[in-house]
């Protein structure tokens, strides 16, 4: 029979690891405590983790019956934060397919370009896109939004990267095969940036469906409003209740959860993957 020694070292680095993610998720462990309590005992201390009297129910109700129109701007949240990913996805791979793989004059000109704007601040750009907006008749619209968000030089930059990794010997056997360039950029190249894919539109969604600046300052309208404009009505109404508060916070995260859960295999893959290995 043999004994199997056990290296201290990753029990060790597991056991810590471990503690740290006890620690970083007792906020969202609170909110959903909160979330399901009544305001007294959000107040009590020392905290009382599984309240004596839920009141989730009374809460939910509040959050998606009352006169604040949550479930639009959940809606609205939504529309716009899946109509940006993809289309985000669909430019950044065509443009990141361009500047890996094709042959075309000025191709080292324009990804210089594209490195140099990703240094430009975001809020640098803030006056000359709202009067391109505006001249374009796109403001206190959705589609402000989304035009401004499809583009991004950063995402380009990473599906770049991933797909200079990719071996040519693919591409020119699915040439060979009859493939045309459409062919081999839908059914060869996109399949093998899955990875890369998911992690990209991981933190687009994140980014749009947390993004304030932006509705702030293109949506006028309250009924267009997104949610994290849309929490200003809760805290207007709601912000000496923090039961409620927490309940319509937790329902914000909710769908940033699911899409991480959902997708965190492709994530881990693309971050280390560098490319198809051969």
């Amino acid at each position: 029979m043999t004994i199997r020694k056990i290296k201290l070292g990753p029990v060790v680095l597991t056991a810590l690891f471990g503690a740290l993610s006890v620690f970083f998720l007792l906020p969202l462990v609170w909110m959903m405590s909160a979330a399901s309590k009544t305001e007294k005992e959000v107040w009590t201390f020392p905290i009382q983790w599984i309240p004596d009297d839920w009141n989730f129910v009374q809460n939910f109700k509040t959050v998606w019956m009352g006169d604040v129109s949550f479930g639009l701007f959940y809606m609205n949240s939504v529309k716009i934060a899946l109509i940006s990913t993809l289309a985000t996805l669909l430019v950044s791979a065509m443009a990141g397919y361009a500047l890996s793989k094709l042959k075309f004059t000025g191709k080292g000109l324009v990804f210089s370009a594209m490195m140099a704007f990703m240094m430009i601040p975001e809020q640098a750009t803030l006056v000359p896109r709202y009067i391109m907006i505006k001249e374009m008749g796109l403001y206190d619209t959705h589609a402000a939004l989304i035009l401004m968000g499809m583009f991004s030089s950063y995402f380009t930059f990473l599906l770049r990267q991933f797909m200079i990794g990719v071996h040519n010997d693919l591409l020119e056997a699915a040439e060979l095969d009859g493939a045309g360039f459409y062919r081999i950029f839908w059914s060869v190249m996109l399949p093998l940036s899955r990875p890369i894919l998911a992690t990209v539109g991981i933190i687009k969604f994140i980014w749009t469906w947390n993004d304030y600046q932006g509705p702030l300052i293109m949506l006028n309208s309250p009924n267009l409003y997104t949610i994290p404009l849309g929490m200003q009505f809760f805290k207007e109404e709601f912000g000496t209740t923090i039961s409620v508060m927490m309940m319509a916070s937790l329902a914000a995260i909710i769908p940033l959860l699911v899409l991480f859960l959902v997708l965190q295999k492709q994530v881990i893959k693309g971050i280390s993957i560098g490319g198809v290995k051969g």
